[in-house]
């Protein structure tokens, strides 16, 4: 005799796993991966195609050209004031450099004062000429003329007597050997060396420059060599 009750539990267990099977068909038969599949990557050339270019001008700037005009005087003025006249004026090529010859730099250019330039005042000059200031800080007075720095021109050892120990190293080939001391016998580091003044050197001024090494004695600026 047939299980009834064992032929309808089976025959509803089937119900169900179709009714299952078809929720995840979708209820239409189609795959479940077919219907939730993301859409296709645009390839690299679709995107590129796809992708504005920004627009570019057919026209450039004109390039400035350069005129004549009268260079105003600087001399009195801080570097800064003078660089931002001269600019005013008309004249963007500019540079500055250390009046007493000491080879510093003027990194602020507000803590240094014009005492010349080497474009004189009230003339003529073209626009594109480079103005050179020669300056010293603001509680420095300016010399007569600006010191010109050392020179090995001509093959032989400059004087470097009174001269920054960073003019002395300027004056000669960068590959030179240089030996630094403390004249005043204090045994300091020369850190800064603009600001120490040269006492004393080896070899002396008028020796031919064949590359030999170089011992300078240096003091403070402010300090006597002894």
């Amino acid at each position: 005799m047939a299980n009834w009750k064992l032929i309808g539990g089976i025959a509803g267990g089937l119900i169900v796993v179709g009714a299952i099977g078809n929720a995840v068909d979708g209820g239409d038969g189609s795959s479940s991966s077919s219907a939730n599949s993301a859409a296709p990557t645009p390839s690299y050339a679709a995107a590129k195609a796809a992708t504005p270019t920004p627009a570019v001008a057919d026209d450039k700037p004109a390039e400035v050209k350069a005129e004549t005009k009268s260079v105003p005087d600087f001399v009195g003025m801080g570097l800064q004031s003078a660089q931002d006249a001269a600019q005013a004026a008309g004249f963007y090529g500019l540079k500055s450099h250390d009046s007493l010859g000491r080879a510093r730099h003027q990194i602020l250019d507000r803590d240094w004062k014009v005492c010349s330039q080497n474009v004189k005042a009230n003339s003529s000059a073209s626009t594109d000429k480079v103005l050179d200031f020669g300056a010293v800080k603001l509680e420095e007075t300016c010399p007569a003329h600006d010191e010109a720095a050392p020179s090995a021109a001509g093959g032989t050892m400059p004087s470097f007597t009174g001269k920054s120990v960073a003019a002395a190293r300027a004056a000669l080939d960068s590959g030179t050997s240089f030996t630094v001391q403390d004249a005043s016998g204090q045994d300091r580091f020369i850190l800064v060396e603009s600001n120490w003044k040269v006492c004393s050197q080896e070899p002396a001024a008028g020796t031919k420059v064949n590359g030999q090494p170089v011992t300078l004695g240096a003091v403070k600026f402010e300090e006597s060599c002894q």
